[in-house]
């Protein structure tokens, strides 16, 4: 256990290091797990993850995936373009990666098409972790890239259960009910409070009947964790349970990416055989972003979830551990390699688009498109871009002061407040064609309160850029972001915190000093 501890311990100073250099800290995790593999030898400690990270590295994996149901909404899944993509890219990819596999590798028919079904699958954990990092797990390329994501898990599920020789159980039947248990799961939530309570709920959901009770069914733990996360999702604390697991979560996903590290030294082999599979990624991401342009999304929308899905998948391991254990090791180096290429393209996941928006833009089918953004706004003086909790508290306080439009990306949070008889749209503030074709003759500021940093500089360089010329104000948590933002074209950016500091000295300042002031205006009663 103290073993572990330290592992662990200089994971994190690794994660942290490769953080200052603008990387995701999952890839110092992973380098933190081949430096330990290579020199545990040498330093006489084992060479090997023991038990305990192994449980770590799960548990993580199922709050990743429990967070991640709580913010989807089923409904949006089930589209074309998530059906259909999964499927026909998992088709596809098993027919043109197996004849290759035999001629290249000289492995049997059967080996062959098994590392083809392991290598068509995108990492669930990789993608969910960039995804909600960038805030954009709820944006529409977010939905599609995390529904496809999903559908892939289902296929790598049936595929261990006929690989395994093993079907579910009989009383696996009983998934089906678990509708029924979302009004006593909600009331549960409710009852749970804001503490202690709320943090043991969703750990007895995500762990307890999630993960063990699905497996005791005979099922996957990892969609079990899912499942009862997605339950919940339409609950108005849904967002606060994350928020609450969040630190825990963080934690033992370190033990994941740094289990895959310590998974040993590959030998020439495996190197030769990952390396050859890495540079495949981009053929991967090519049929992801042709199908989904085919499905009718725009260029923006397919690139930046293609890049969301072009990696290996951590299930290739568990697939590989059960039908071609001799293969686990390469296919463990290539999944850490497919890694370390995406995390940083998808860092870099919008400034890219905009330096290859004139190639992808012409691939798009001349439709109407799913994700299809307004070019005009009628006639609102202010616009507010991004409808989270301060841009919905800006959007309540203007509506009956000035004519307003607000936009979002989250279709679903769109959806949301048209119902409240908000003017509503949907709009991506990072997209190029969104820019290019908006009409904002009316507009006389524009409120960024997008999540988001590069989103907001993006946005008020596209503002300046369209020749707009009134107020952009902004807002952030931290100074040096907010002088990006100025930069960028922006006015004024305010500082939340400080804001907030501001707002309640002022309110503190009317209650109190204003009623000593009445007091002291009153007239002196005589005695």
């Amino acid at each position: 256990m103290l073993l572990e501890a330290v592992w662990i311990g200089f994971a994190f100073s690794i994660g942290l290091l490769v953080r200052t250099i603008g990387l995701p800290p999952l890839v110092g995790y992973l380098a933190a797990g081949f430096a330990i593999s290579t020199y545990s030898s040498e330093l006489g400690m084992p060479t090997e993850a023991g038990e305990v990270l192994d449980h770590v590295a799960h548990l993580g994996v199922l709050l990743l995936l429990f967070t991640v149901g709580l913010k989807l909404n089923l409904r949006n899944l089930i589209k074309r373009e998530v059906i259909g993509g999964g499927l026909l890219h998992f088709l596809i990819s098993v027919v043109l990666m197996t004849p290759a596999l035999l001629l290249v590798f000289g492995v049997d028919l059967y080996t062959a098409f098994m590392l083809s079904v392991a290598l068509s699958f995108s990492s669930t954990v990789l993608a969910a972790k960039v995804l909600e990092n960038k805030r954009e797990l709820r944006a529409f390329h977010g939905r599609v890239a995390i529904g496809i994501l999903i559908v892939q898990d289902l296929i790598a599920l049936v595929v261990m259960s006929l690989a395994a020789g093993r079907t579910p159980s009989v009383w696996a039947l009983l998934v089906f009910g678990l509708p029924f248990l979302r009004p006593l799961l909600f009331r549960l939530l409710n009852a749970s409070g804001h503490d202690e309570l709320q943090l043991l709920f969703g750990l007895l959901l995500a762990l307890v009947i999630g993960g063990y009770g699905f497996e005791l069914l005979g099922l996957s733990s990892e969609l079990g964790a899912l499942a009862l996360g997605a339950m919940l999702a339409d609950h108005r604390r849904a967002g606060e349970l994350s928020k609450t697991l969040w630190s825990i979560k963080e934690f033992f996903l370190v033990g994941f990416f740094l289990q895959i590290g310590i998974g040993g030294l590959p030998d020439s082999q495996a190197w030769i055989f990952a390396l050859a599979m890495t540079t495949l990624l981009p053929l991967k991401a090519i049929i992801f972003f042709l199908l989904l342009v085919m499905f009718r999304l725009r260029a923006r929308s397919a690139f930046l979830s293609t890049l969301s899905l072009a990696n290996y998948s951590e299930f290739g391991l568990i697939v590989a551990s059960i039908v071609l254990p001799e293969w686990l090791v390469p296919l463990a180096l290539t999944a850490a390699l497919s890694f370390l290429v995406s995390a940083p393209l998808n860092r870099f996941a919008h400034p890219l688009y905009e330096r290859l928006a004139s190639r992808l833009i012409p691939f798009e089918r001349n439709i109407r498109h799913p994700d299809e953004q307004p070019l005009s706004l009628g006639d609102a003086e202010v616009l507010i871009m991004g409808l989270g909790r301060t841009g919905t508290a800006a959007y309540e306080h203007l509506k009956d002061k000035c004519r307003l439009v607000a936009l979002d990306s989250d279709p679903a949070r769109v959806e949301m407040h048209k119902q409240l008889g908000h003017n509503v749209f949907f709009a991506d503030a990072e997209d190029q064609v969104f820019w290019q074709n908006l009409d904002l003759a009316c507009v006389n500021a524009v409120i960024l309160t997008i999540n988001d940093m590069e989103a907001k500089v993006i946005a008020a360089q596209k503002l300046r850029k369209s020749g707009f010329g009134g107020l952009i104000v902004s807002h952030s948590m931290h100074s040096d972001e907010a002088e990006k933002i100025i930069k960028a074209g922006a006015d004024q950016t305010y500082l939340t915190m400080s804001e907030a500091g501001v707002g309640l000295a002022e309110h503190v300042f009317q209650a109190d000093f204003g009623r000593d002031r009445r007091s002291a205006e009153k007239p002196a009663v005589a005695v």
